[in-house]
C-alpha cells in the first residue's frame, strides 16, 4: 500500500495494518514520507489512535529505522526519561549520580518542545560542550565516565527525529501513542537493561489530568515491557516549576548548586533520589528502592556525582574546571529585574504553560525548531505554591535581553500566578508509582 493510501485509510478511522506502520517509519527515516505526509500521519493518530498493538508496532518500527546499540560493559546500562515540564533539570543531577553509583547511563535526550525546556539546550549553554557525538565518541564517554547526555545521532531512531520536529509544528505533541513511540524508540535503541519514566502531571506538563497521566504511564510501561526492557514510572507533580529557576543557563546553575552542596530547594535532589532509587533496585545495584535512593543522595553529599558531572562535561568538550568555576563560565543576561506581586498573600496556583511560554518569549526556547536560543534568559528565585509574598518578597527575578522583554515577562508572571488570602493545600511531589 502507498503512503497516501495508508493516510487515507487512517483519516477514515479504519484499522491500519502493523506492516503499514513499518512502511511509514521507513519513509520518515529515508525521506520517502514528506513533511506534509508526516503531519497528516501525526494528525490521524491524534484523531483515531493506534491501539496497544499499533503503539508497540510503531515504537519498534521507529526503533528499527536506525541503529540499535549493544553494550558490552561490566555493569547495568540504565536511563531515565521525563515527559516534559518546566524548570526540570533532574537529568543533569541524575545521570552523574547513577554513574557514581556504578551504573552506565547512555542518556539520549531531546531539545525544548512547546513550552517545556530541553536537556540538550541546557547542557549546550556550557561553553564548548557538544551534545552531538558520533557513536564512537558516545561509547567512549559512557565507557570512561559512566554517563553521557547526547542528542540522537542520525542513525538512532531517525524516523522519530523527523516526526519529533513535525509534531512541534503541527500541534500534535500531547498524544499518548506519539509520545510513547517517540520516547521508547530512542530509549530502546540505546540498548537499556532498565528504564524509569518521570510522567509529569499538572499545568506545566503535557498531561493535565490524572487520567491522562495514568494512561500515558501504563502505555509506556506496557510497551517497554513488551519490548523486553524492565520499566517503571513515577507520576510526579508539575503544577509548578520543579526547580526555582527556568531557562537554560539558569537551570544549569541550580543543578550545579544541588551537585556541589550549595543551598538549593530540596524537591530537586529528592525527586532525583526517588527516580534513581527505582533504577538502581531494578538493575540489581540496590537491595531496595529506599537503599537506591540513599545511594543517590550520598553521591550528592560526598561529591562523587559532581565529580562525575565534571568528567562528563570535560569529555564532551566543556571546560575542565567547570564545576569549580561555573559562576564565571556561564553567560549572563544584561537585564535582571524583580517582579513584585500586585497584592500580598499566598501563591495558590500557577499557569505552568504560561510560565514556560514566558521563557520562550524571552528567547530561551523555540517557537519552531530552526529558532536560535539565548541561553542566558529566563527566571530565577521563583515563588513556590504556598509561599507568602508581599512588597518585600518578589514572585521571581526576570533575566532578559532587553528592558522591553523584561516588561513583557513582568506582566506575564503576575498573570500566571494566583495570589489569595488562604494558604493552599500543597500537592505531593510523587502521586503514583507504576510498575
Amino acid at each position: 500500500m502507498s503512503v497516501r493510501a495508508i493516510l487515507d485509510q487512517m483519516r477514515a478511522g479504519l484499522p491500519v495494518d502493523l506492516e503499514d506502520l513499518d512502511l511509514i517509519a521507513q519513509g520518515l527515516a529515508n525521506g520517502a514520507v514528506s513533511d506534509a505526509q508526516a503531519g497528516s500521519f501525526a494528525m490521524a493518530v491524534c484523531r483515531n489512535g493506534l491501539g496497544p498493538d499499533g503503539r508497540v508496532a510503531l515504537t519498534l518500527a521507529m526503533r528499527d529505522s536506525g541503529k540499535v546499540l549493544d553494550w558490552n560493559l561490566d555493569a547495568p546500562v540504565i536511563d531515565k526519561h521525563s515527559t516534559g515540564g518546566i524548570g526540570d533539570c533532574i537529568s543533569l543531577l541524575l545521570a552523574p549520580a547513577l554513574a557514581a553509583c556504578g551504573a552506565y547511563v547512555p542518556m539520549i535526550s531531546g531539545r525544548g518542545l512547546g513550552h517545556t525546556g530541553g536537556t540538550l539546550d541546557k547542557l549546550e549553554s556550557i561553553p564548548g560542550l557538544r551534545t552531538s557525538l558520533d557513536e564512537a565518541s558516545f561509547r567512549k564517554v559512557v565507557g570512561e565516565v559512566g554517563c553521557a547526555i547526547v542528542g540522537a545521532t542520525g542513525d538512532i531512531a531517525p524516523a522519530d527525529k523527523r516526526l519529533y520536529a513535525v509534531r512541534d509544528n503541527t500541534g500534535t505533541v500531547a498524544n499518548t501513542d506519539l509520545i510513547t513511540a517517540s520516547i521508547l524508540s530512542k530509549k530502546l535503541a540505546a540498548g537499556l537493561d532498565a528504564l524509569v519514566l518521570d510522567i509529569k502531571l499538572g499545568s506545566g506538563a503535557f498531561m493535565q489530568t490524572m487520567e491522562e497521566a495514568e494512561t500515558l504511564a501504563h502505555a509506556l510501561v506496557d510497551t517497554a515491557a513488551g519490548a523486553g526492557c524492565p520499566t517503571r514510572a513515577l507520576i510526579t507533580d508539575m503544577s509548578q516549576p520543579l526547580a526555582k529557576s527556568m531557562g537554560n543557563t539558569l537551570e544549569v546553575m541550580e543543578a550545579l548548586q544541588a551537585l556541589t552542596g550549595d543551598e538549593v530547594d530540596q524537591d530537586l535532589p529528592d525527586l532525583a533520589a526517588s527516580l534513581g532509587g527505582e533504577l538502581l533496585e531494578a538493575a540489581g545495584l540496590a537491595d531496595t528502592v529506599e537503599d537506591g535512593a540513599n545511594q543517590i543522595m550520598d553521591s550528592f553529599y560526598d561529591g562523587t556525582a559532581a565529580e562525575t558531572f565534571q568528567r562528563m562535561v570535560a569529555a564532551m568538550g566543556g571546560p575542565k574546571d567547570f564545576v569549580s568555576r561555573w559562576h564565571d563560565r556561564l553567560p549572563a543576561a544584561p537585564v535582571v529585574r524583580e517582579v513584585m506581586a500586585d497584592r500580598s498573600g499566598f501563591v495558590t496556583a500557577m499557569q505552568g504553560q504560561m510560565m514556560g511560554d514566558i521563557v520562550v518569549a524571552l528567547g530561551g526556547g523555540r517557537r519552531q525548531m530552526s529558532d536560535r536560543i539565548d541561553p542566558s534568559v529566563g527566571m530565577t528565585e521563583l515563588a513556590s505554591l504556598g509561599d507568602y509574598v508581599d512588597n518585600a518578597v518578589p514572585l521571581a527575578l526576570i533575566h532578559a535581553a532587553s528592558e522591553t522583554d523584561a516588561d513583557m515577562a513582568e506582566d506575564a508572571v503576575r498573570r500566571a500566578m494566583t495570589i489569595a488570602d488562604e494558604e493552599p493545600v500543597l500537592p505531593p511531589t510523587v502521586y503514583q508509582r507504576i510498575t
